[in-house]
């Protein structure tokens, strides 16, 4: 990659685990900051024992850990503690996703760091906020979005309520905190003074109501499951064709009037049933019956190239093989494949943000606990002596066969 990556120059220490904090600063990585992710000695970031497995390898890590480094740390010694001090001062950001409080009886008081280092900005993602009855009760994803009503709308009604098939509350919940630090940081460039941001579960699962949740709050009416339909435009959803389903997504009057005659019925637009997209809406049911009668006359690979060269949004429904063999997914490159530090490949999916016409790369594989320890400490100026004394006295773990000249951040 030619130009710069706009977080080059910023180290983060990271002491979060699982995935919304992982998944923050995988994006910060990608984006070229320097991410020492910092571990406890005893077996490390918890989604390391999660499924699914390749060998002992943690997919479910691998996936939110690209373009970092790893030190192993006993937090609850004292050397350990004031090791994860000394590399608290010596970064820009610190992210956690702990209980709150609990950074402080780590011995890293967010008041005393900043303190310390008025520049510091602390990232902070916890399960139902800062404040308020749970706020020390420990959250997961299913908890969220079962509390925040998303799973209240999605399904196939009222009576078959499900969860979103991937975490999508932790990763959003991800994204909103790598939002803030950037924030954050362009803040500090004017002031010199760091922030401490937050987010939560709840407060993530809550924004994502968007119109669902504005609806209740300004018509009193509770949403519902809609099943494959959206829940407010027609025809938006799924349809049957001579041989696969189809999604196809009908966003205004024009694209309306086109559809009806691609499909062979421009009679259709002009049903005073279907007129408006309020009519369309409240008729779907018997709208959706017209179109797939429609639809029948011709195969999914037929009306695809018909309907997207008339510029109405539609598509196939992959699942993962068919989604990673389109040759759309392929032109992008999404898959990049790296090597672990045991030499065996990783196939990961790049980080979605470009930059300067440059898609972002995976120049690290996800590390074993402990991989850049010693390069780690190097870098913070220790000598050998002291680095051996850490390492003999069971403060820090090194992964095997590494070496503090293994350089942190270098690519595989």
């Amino acid at each position: 990659m030619g130009s710069r990556l706009p977080l080059e120059g910023v180290r983060i220490l990271d002491l979060s685990r699982a995935l919304a904090g992982p998944y923050a600063t995988a994006l910060l990585a990608d984006l070229g900051a320097e991410v020492i992710k910092t571990e406890s000695i005893k077996g490390g970031d918890s989604s390391r024992s999660w499924p699914p497995f390749e060998n002992d390898h943690s997919l479910y890590f691998d996936s939110a850990n690209r373009n970092k480094s790893s030190i192993a740390i006993d937090f609850y010694t004292p050397g350990g503690r004031e090791l994860l001090w000394q590399m608290a001062v010596g970064s820009d950001v610190v992210v956690e996703n702990f209980r709150p409080g609990v950074l402080a009886v780590m011995g890293l008081d967010p008041d005393a760091l900043r303190k310390a280092k008025p520049g510091i900005i602390i990232a902070s993602v916890s399960g139902f906020g800062a404040t308020g009855p749970l706020s020390q009760a420990p959250g997961l994803d299913q908890v969220a979005q079962g509390m925040t009503g998303l799973m209240s709308v999605t399904g196939a009604d009222a009576d078959n309520m499900y969860r979103v098939g991937v975490p999508i509350i932790d990763m959003v919940a991800g994204i909103n905190t790598a939002l803030g630090i950037a924030a954050a940081l362009v803040g500090r460039n004017g002031t010199g003074v760091g922030m401490e941001v937050s987010t939560s579960l709840l407060e993530t699962g809550l924004a994502l109501g968007a119109f669902q949740g504005q609806k209740y709050l300004s018509t009193g009416e509770v949403p519902e499951p809609q099943g494959n339909n959206h829940p407010v435009l027609s025809p938006y959803g799924v349809f049957r064709t001579a041989d696969i389903p189809v999604i196809i997504a009908v966003g205004n009057q024009k694209q309306w009037r086109d559809a009806c005659g691609l499909l062979g019925d421009p009679e259709l637009a002009d049903n005073v049933d279907y007129a408006t997209g309020k009519l369309r809406n409240v008729n779907r049911a018997a709208l959706k019956v017209a179109l797939e009668d429609l639809l029948a006359r011709r195969t999914a690979g037929e009306w695809l190239p018909l309907l997207r060269g008339a510029a109405i949004p539609a598509g196939p429904i992959y699942n993962f093989e068919q989604a990673f063999a389109d040759p759309q997914v392929r032109s992008l490159e999404m898959v990049q494949t790296v090597h672990r530090a045991d030499g065996s490949p990783l196939p990961l999916v790049r980080g979605p943000i470009s930059v300067d016409r440059h898609a972002p790369q995976v120049r690290k594989a996800p590390p074993v606990l402990g991989e850049d320890t010693l390069a780690v400490l190097a870098g913070l100026g220790l000598s050998p002596e002291q680095v051996a004394g850490l390492v003999d006295a069971g403060i820090v773990l090194a992964a095997p066969g590494t070496t503090a000249d293994a350089g942190v951040g270098a690519t595989p």
